[in-house]
């Protein structure tokens, strides 16, 4: 499946939202992480545009970002803590890295996610 024009997207001042549909024919993978690093590697976005298009264009585009898409006060915490990682542009060309520390939904620590097991 050829991947959107999202250079030309941007560039016509549109917002762009990428998300996976986590289909086992196109996309065998719910990995938002991996969604971002293909965002970089095969649409050609900056980090910084393929993050933003994974959480505030996204949750603007499913009509909830009043509650979602971004860290701020009165949203939901859904947030990760990474591993010290060198920038945020680290983050999708190290798609195999296991750089997530600790997994928070709904203000509330995951435990067993990512690298937070506990004993």
């Amino acid at each position: 499946m050829p991947f959107a024009p999202a250079r030309k997207i941007i560039e016509a001042g549109l917002p762009l939202a990428t998300a996976s549909d986590y289909n086992p024919g196109s996309t065998p993978s719910g990995d938002m992480k991996f969604v971002v690093s293909l965002a970089c590697i095969k649409m050609r976005l900056l980090p910084e545009e393929a993050i933003n298009a994974a959480t505030l264009n996204t949750a603007a585009a499913m009509g909830i970002s009043r509650d979602y898409g971004s860290l701020a006060k009165g949203k939901v915490a859904n947030f990760f803590i990474t591993e010290p990682i060198p920038s945020i542009a680290y983050i999708p060309y190290a798609y195999t890295q296991p750089i997530i520390l600790r997994v928070f939904l709904n203000g509330e620590e995951l435990r067993g996610a990512a690298g937070n097991q506990q004993s």
